[in-house]
């Protein structure tokens, strides 16, 4: 899949060659949106070595989708999706499993142009949810612009030692399709 969009940014299907650009705005984006939530040293301790061999599995899996944007050679960021992961899940379901950008491209419209990038991808019968922090007001709204709302399912994930809630949110599946 490859898409050129209206800001010049290239999306397209990443492979594992692009682990090591993914692992990296992984991380800076965790580091700038969850400074807020997350202990400084927990965020400082994430490496990026680590992460890219992480991405290298799930990229060589082959199991689910993953897009990455670009501009001019350099990742700007990246979604990936695909079976939902949840145990209530209907048949079909697919989850977002991830969209992350580089902070500098924050505002930019990246994100808008991979959601829809990956909103085109999805069958329109078809159900689609995400996770995120309830503390992640500037993503909830985002989400709701592509359609997503809170379903009212939430749980609780202990990362680096802090309970943190997250909320489901889902995009309804279109009705008389077909």
């Amino acid at each position: 899949m490859k898409v050129e969009t209206d800001n010049d940014v290239l999306i397209r299907s990443a492979t594992p060659a692009d682990a090591a650009d993914i692992a990296r705005v992984h991380i800076i984006s965790w580091r700038g949106a969850y400074a807020h939530v997350l202990p400084a040293d927990y965020l400082d301790s994430l490496d990026v070595a680590e992460r890219t061999t992480r991405w290298e599995g799930i990229l060589g899996a082959g199991t689910g989708t993953t897009l990455v944007a670009q501009a001019d050679g350099r990742t700007l960021g990246f979604a990936s999706y695909g079976a939902s992961r949840d145990e209530d899940a209907e048949e079909g379901c697919l989850e977002l499993y991830a969209i992350y950008l580089d902070p500098e491209a924050w505002g930019r419209g990246v994100a808008r142009d991979l959601m829809r990038t990956v909103l085109a991808d999805v069958p329109p019968q078809v159900r689609m949810t995400l996770w995120v922090l309830a503390q992640n007001d500037r993503a909830h709204h985002f989400y709701r612009r592509h359609g997503f709302q809170p379903d009212g399912v939430e749980r609780i994930e202990d990362i680096a030692d802090v309970p943190v809630t997250e909320i489901r949110f889902a995009r309804a599946p279109e009705r008389n399709v077909g």
